[in-house]
């Protein structure tokens, strides 16, 4: 997930401070719903949701706004706040999955109030991870008993937050056979870049970048061909971008073709919880 900040260190991390998060992301201070919202709209002040969950132990260590096509609202806008369990000692090493609190909202009517659980791997102990998943969510519409919605979803998502932890347990023991892992390159091909109908000539990524590249290692540590080595290699490479391959114009010229990275929030949670169930089903297969 790309909410990073210096705080968000491994090593010497700490929580952000409200001045920071302000200069950052001042859509998480609307206390009122933007004006074009009518009297149904029930806005959802984040930073009141943000405090109880800082009450529970989870601390901010990385926010990030959407950019605002109507500068008016600005200081409503769609958000995401990263937070951590910054109450223990925990001494982090690379390789390492940690289980961290995604909060997205936007009281101008962007965005449902949306709490999620996800896990990321430690990559390097200067704040990057690779967010392996996100596994549970609620979402709270800005309407009715909004935060009694809320307060009840919340403790839902942390209890199965501490559950998924078993997923890198699991899944790692999980070893995938050569035929397995080009059927789930295929799966995640067609998660990135959409199918199309038979007969049809795919254009752009979709053509140049092959299946078999989803799944191709960027390091020799995940080389491996277990679940859970294989699923974390795709969701760098969905994420990331940065794979190339050869296309063809309409004039039948070929022309090279680099992928982007996600870096829009609904793309990003979208892919990603795409991602962690295409893995849960393969897991169930592998089981059986």
């Amino acid at each position: 997930m790309t909410v990073y900040t210096p705080t968000a260190r491994f090593d010497t991390g700490r929580a952000l401070t409200e001045t920071e998060m302000r200069r950052i992301a001042p859509s998480i201070f609307a206390t009122e719903a933007h004006v074009s919202r009518s009297d149904r709209f029930q806005p959802i002040p984040t930073f009141d949701v943000l405090r109880g969950l800082m009450r529970e132990g989870f601390m901010p260590v990385g926010v990030k706004q959407s950019t605002a096509r109507d500068p008016g609202k600005a200081a409503y806008t769609k958000h995401l706040i990263r937070l951590r369990r910054m109450d223990n000692a925990t001494a982090y090493q690379v390789g390492d999955t940690v289980c961290e609190i995604l909060l997205k909202n936007a009281n101008d009517g962007t965005s449902a109030y949306d709490l999620m659980a996800g896990l990321f791997r430690v990559q390097c102990l200067n704040s990057m991870v690779a967010q392996t998943g996100t596994i549970d969510s609620v979402k709270v519409r800005h309407s009715g008993d909004v935060m009694g919605k809320v307060i009840e979803g919340t403790y839902r998502v942390l209890g199965e937050a501490q559950k998924a932890l078993e997923a890198p347990v699991e899944w790692s023991r999980l070893q995938l056979r050569t035929e397995e892992r080009m059927a789930f390159a295929s799966a995640v091909h067609a998660l990135r870049f959409g199918g199309t109908e038979e007969g049809e000539e795919p254009a752009g990524p979709a053509q140049a970048i092959k299946p078999v590249q989803m799944i191709a290692p960027r390091r020799a540590a995940d080389r491996a061909a277990d679940l859970w080595t294989t699923f974390n290699v795709a969701q760098e490479n969905v994420i990331r971008g940065g794979l190339h391959g050869i296309a063809r114009d309409a004039n039948n010229r070929p022309r090279r073709v680099t992928t982007r990275a996600i870096n829009g929030i609904d793309q990003d949670v979208k892919l990603n919880r795409a991602l962690w169930v295409l893995t849960q089903e393969m897991a169930k297969i592998k089981a059986a």
